[in-house]
């Protein structure tokens, strides 16, 4: 069974950092892709970023040079590192496996406020 656990969220102000967490388990983790997508209030479900089994990555425009993702295959985690965070980054982030048919974590929320 698939399980996709994620944490780290919170309330952070404009400029901060968060680190996000996804555990994932009954998976074949280090053979495929894994992502973060987020869904603001009012508004579609977006890429975040993704990782592939190699280690490469993918951002949305309005993440670059800000968050980073990365994976530990002996800990079947991804994470999302999160730096100069900003109001509009507000959302609820989910971790997504792209093998087999895909599955989504249960996300975990993020607000940037003052």
């Amino acid at each position: 069974q698939v399980q996709l656990v994620e944490s780290g969220g919170g309330l952070v102000q404009p400029g901060g950092s968060l680190r996000l967490s996804c555990a994932a388990s009954g998976v074949m983790f280090s053979a495929n892709v894994m992502g973060w997508h987020r869904q603001a209030p009012g508004k579609q479900r977006e890429l975040v970023a993704s990782i592939n089994s190699g280690g490469s990555t993918n951002y949305a425009d309005s993440v670059k040079g800000r968050f980073t993702i990365s994976r530990d295959d002996a800990k079947n985690t991804v994470y999302l590192q999160m730096n100069s965070l900003k109001p509009e980054d507000t959302a609820v982030y989910y971790c997504r496996y792209y093998g087999g048919s895909g599955s989504w974590g249960q996300g975990t929320r993020v607000t940037v406020s003052s």
